[in-house]
């Protein structure tokens, strides 16, 4: 049997999912609302995504999971948990004219995903969440209980997976994870900007994509007080976005995922193959 089925079957998880789905309307009322959402779902020029190229498609959001692409998927799950707004980043005309009768604000794409981010604040305000096209199992109970779950002090929040628990989700997975004193963990593709102040977090992000084929200077940045402690082992996750944030002179928080499978997106043709498998479609 196959983990798609398994999960299809799992009676206790099923319960789970309901009771989420039941905590939506409470977790809407939270401090963070009404919160806006932001979809990325741009793409480099002239170059072929290996994914989409996988699937025989001419870009990744157009890939079908379900019978649904992962543009709708994701758009009717950010939907669900009850934003203000939506607006999505794209660059692609097919991704425009999938568009064209949803309920969004189009969103020009700019050189980088960090600048995208900021140009769109510009339009939805704050608080404004983070995600992109290929989180293609991404759940509404997921934002919400996200923006719960931030500490009210946080001006930037990311959400991440432990490691136990993205195992426990996807055992045949292989993620990239960041380890720390207190474990290792995985990225989910979801953050929060709260205020204006959390540019400056953006603006940190903007030079790090500049010095992203120069490490040394983005080692440089960081300090080596920080890269010490991180690669002996000294620091926990909380610590390490805390002192992160105070790099970019904000307060950061680390959220952490309660379901394992958060973290898994759409980043390779594995990834692909991971998702089918876990929906049942293997």
């Amino acid at each position: 049997m196959g983990a798609g089925s398994q999960q299809g079957h799992d009676p206790h998880r099923r319960e789970r999912r309901r009771h989420a789905l039941q905590d939506l309307p409470r977790l809407r009322e939270g401090p963070l609302n009404p919160f806006k959402v932001l979809v990325l779902a741009g793409s480099r020029g002239g170059e072929v995504d290996p994914v989409a190229a996988y699937a025989g498609v001419g870009h990744k959001a157009l890939i079908t999971l379900e019978g649904k692409t992962l543009l709708s998927r994701v758009l009717a799950a950010v939907e669900a948990a009850g934003p203000e707004m939506v607006g999505v980043a794209a660059n692609d005309e097919a991704i425009k004219a999938a568009l064209a009768d949803a309920k969004v604000v189009v969103l020009p794409t700019a050189s980088g995903p960090s600048q995208s981010v900021e140009n769109a604040t510009h339009q939805l305000g704050f608080p404004l969440v983070v995600t992109t096209v290929d989180h293609a199992l991404l759940k509404p109970e997921w934002i919400t209980q996200f923006l719960a779950d931030t500490p009210d002090w946080a001006d930037v929040a990311v959400l991440l997976a432990a490691e136990d628990r993205v195992q426990a989700a996807a055992p045949q997975t292989k993620r990239t994870y960041l380890r720390f004193q207190d474990g290792r963990y995985s990225g989910c593709n979801l953050f929060l900007l709260r205020n204006e102040n959390a540019l400056n977090v953006v603006h940190v992000w903007r030079k790090v994509e500049a010095m992203r084929k120069q490490p040394w200077k983005i080692a440089a940045m960081l300090g080596p007080s920080f890269l010490i402690r991180y690669l002996l082992n000294g620091l926990t996750l909380d610590e390490a976005v805390l002192r992160l944030g105070k790099l970019a002179k904000v307060k950061a928080a680390a959220v952490r995922a309660h379901d394992g499978l958060a973290a898994i997106d759409v980043d390779k043709p594995s990834d692909l193959d991971l998702v089918r498998e876990l929906v049942g479609e293997t």
